[in-house]
């Protein structure tokens, strides 16, 4: 599974680190697996979970951030 789809990797790990995780788009899922371990485990979400995931890691807006002062 997986050995067809365009594996991107973040720019942030670096051109010669391999400690990072890929994702690649079926077109219906999000595959996410370890970079070292290319022919290893691969994780299968649904945009949706992968949406979630991501959105989870968000910066708060600057109104957010205002109104959670004391």
């Amino acid at each position: 599974m997986g050995s067809t789809w365009a594996w991107r990797k973040s720019s942030a790990s670096g051109a010669q680190d391999n400690d990072c995780v890929e994702i690649a788009w079926t077109g219906k899922t999000v595959l996410v697996r370890d970079s070292a371990r290319t022919r290893g485990a691969v994780l299968a979400v649904g945009p949706d979970a992968w949406g979630a995931f991501l959105s989870s890691f968000a910066c708060p807006s600057p109104r957010d951030v205002t109104s959670a002062r004391p």
